[in-house]
């Protein structure tokens, strides 16, 4: 039987409100005693948009997710603070920025300040148990003391009699991985598949769209079993629960892009009526949320004053906060390749500031070209067949991006460029400028440099305490990336400064600019011996192009060999975005080489084996 047939599901909110009705009759609508601490259920679904019905998706075939939502409430705006999981994860369980914390790049186990704990630890400290069934992926040191129980068994039953539960169930189903092996769909026909303007209609990528929804359809038959399980633990109308995806996907130019595709999250929550103090007053709302508020929100339903470190504010509960009016995201490493961006929504409009605008948004990526959708999107391109809007995805990006979310939800119209929206574009071009510089954003010092600054503290700790100019590591971030004529003179002057950093950032500048960069090789050629292997590779980037080859591959070649394997990571980048049509013998071989002694390795060492596998394959 479907969990809505049976049960409370169908009925408690007419049988509260009879209650409600009669109690109020009665002249006793309020009771001496507060209702016990709440139950709080955490249903996250892997890598997926609001492709849902409940979201007014007529392809989608998610009858239990819609079913939550006629109950509860339908969040049309929220969001993940960065569109990948594990950085996500972080700020989910911690509350806070992952790039103030350092922790935005992919797979960066830093530690945290002490002080920064996961939230689960404070439900505890109230008397609750628990659970997280099974994912973790933190992206920083762990803290398994703050669950009674973590693993692929992790469930609420085993508490003490009448404790309440914080239980977290992960839903890996949807994850991008599913489509990696293309099958024949059974649920959803190719044929009238949603296929976005940003794609080609391939039969390829018709058939990994209704593949997708399947799996959606597949997860909502999970979540499903997981009300059903709830009812029947007679836990249901003391449960509060939350529904939403990890972050948006999973098909090509979604998860890892920051767009409207990648960032926005269904969200669903459904508060029962013996907590209806404690829940939203609409059906649906557009009320802003990210993913930083996700944990004060849990502390604040059950009674928890969230503690000062967490960036995020309540949407819910006793210590509910303002409607937030920005929310605002990152990117920086997604795998084996570098970039830096960062974006600001409000309710009507997406901002995207690109500070590695020269590389392109679709950098290959050993992980997102295991889908067939990529791959037949990356053949379009190369036999000439892409419209403007499908050939975006393989060309450089520009500085700035604007958005008009209700006229563009797939985000594929850029208006930064145009008249008549510059005055929206310079106002949230000054809250992401405002914003980054208050949170002191560790994105902009690079891997590779920022290692050196930890010593045995955290990163968020070293940038306070020691001298580190990040105000002016920003400023010189934000002229390389624009590509002016009047930034070039002061960006030369900079490949002198005392903080690498800086130095860095200055090279890649003349790298951008190099159409007015072309009187300041002489420079860059006084830069190729830095004490920085992360400077030496940005030196490397600007000298191929002002079209000094040879020294920019000598650079390359050393590179290659450098201790530190972000160094080793990043000239692989480089040589990857140059697109030689041959490499020189004597860095064929060294990339060889690398391929060779990292076969097998795991984190950085893993992505460098996968960087030079790509440049052996060209």
């Amino acid at each position: 039987m479907d969990w809505t047939e049976k049960g409370i599901w169908g009925c408690v909110t007419k049988s509260g409100l009879i209650m409600l009705l009669v109690a109020t009759l009665c002249g006793c609508a309020e009771t001496s005693e507060d209702p016990p601490l709440p139950n709080i259920l955490w249903i996250t679904s892997e890598d997926n948009s609001p492709f849902i019905g409940a979201y007014g998706d007529d392809y989608a075939d998610t009858p239990n997710i819609d079913q939550l939502a006629d109950q509860g409430t339908i969040y049309e705006n929220a969001y993940a603070t960065t569109p990948v999981c594990a950085p996500s994860r972080f700020t989910l369980i911690t509350g806070t920025y992952a790039n103030r914390m350092g922790t935005e790049n992919m797979r960066s186990i830093y530690p945290i300040p002490e002080e920064t704990q996961f939230f689960p630890k404070y439900l505890q400290e109230a008397g609750y148990y628990t659970t997280n069934n099974r994912k973790k992926d933190y992206n920083t040191v762990d803290q398994p003391e703050v669950w009674d129980e973590s693993s692929g068994e992790a469930h609420y039953r085993d508490r003490e009699e009448g404790q309440p539960f914080f239980h977290v169930r992960n839903i890996t189903i949807s994850h991008e991985s599913s489509l990696h092996d293309p099958i024949d769909t059974l649920i959803h026909d190719p044929e009238e598949a949603p296929v976005p303007p940003y794609h080609p209609q391939t039969e390829t990528i018709k058939r990994d769209w209704a593949h997708y929804y399947d799996e959606v359809s597949r997860m909502d038959e999970q979540v499903g079993e997981i009300l059903r399980d709830l009812e029947e633990s007679g836990e249901a109308e003391n449960t509060i629960i939350f529904y939403y995806g990890d972050h948006g996907g999973a098909l090509p130019g979604s998860k890892r892009f920051m767009n409207q595709r990648g960032l926005q999250i269904p969200l669903i929550v459904y508060v029962p009526p013996k907590y209806e103090h404690l829940a939203p007053d609409k059906e649906r709302t557009d009320r802003l949320v990210s993913f930083v508020d996700f944990s004060a929100t849990v502390l604040s339903l059950a009674g928890i004053e969230p503690p000062e470190f967490m960036d995020g504010k309540p949407f819910l509960g006793k210590y509910e906060a303002e409607a937030r009016e920005y929310v605002h995201t990152y990117r920086g490493r997604m795998d084996e390749r570098y970039d830096l961006v960062r974006a600001v929504h409000d309710k009507e409009w997406l901002y995207v500031r690109n500070y590695m605008p020269q590389r392109i948004y679709g950098q290959y990526l050993w992980y997102l070209w295991m889908a067939p959708t990529m791959q037949s999107w990356e053949e379009e391109y190369q036999e000439g067949n892409l419209n403007e809007t499908q050939r975006v995805f393989f060309e450089s990006k520009p500085a700035e991006e604007l958005y008009n979310l209700a006229d563009d939800p797939h985000t594929v119209h850029n208006l930064a460029d145009e008249p008549e929206y510059q005055d929206e574009l310079k106002r949230l071009r000054h809250v992401n400028k405002r914003w980054i510089r208050d949170q002191r954003d560790l994105g902009f010092i690079p891997e590779g440099i920022i290692d050196s600054l930890r010593g045995e503290g955290t990163l968020y700790e070293a940038v306070r305490e020691d001298n580190v100019p990040l105000e002016e590591i920003i400023e010189t971030a934000e002229m390389a990336s624009l590509n002016e004529r009047e930034n070039v003179e002061v960006l030369a002057e900079r490949l002198d400064h005392d903080d690498p950093s800086i130095r860095f950032w200055a090279a890649m500048g003349l790298a951008i600019s190099n159409a007015h960069a072309s009187g300041y090789v002489d420079q860059l050629l006084q830069r190729t011996d830095d004490p920085s292997g992360v400077v030496r590779v940005a030196v490397a980037e600007a000298l191929n192009s002002l079209d000094q080859q040879p020294e920019a591959f000598k650079i390359i070649e050393e590179s290659l060999r450098d201790p530190d394997e972000h160094v080793k990571l990043r000239a692989l980048n480089l040589l990857e975005a140059i697109e030689l049509d041959s490499m020189p013998a004597k860095l064929s071989s060294r990339v060889r080489s690398l391929f060779d002694e990292y076969e097998g390795t795991q984190g950085t060492g893993n992505y460098i084996f996968r960087a030079s596998e790509k440049l052996l394959e060209n």
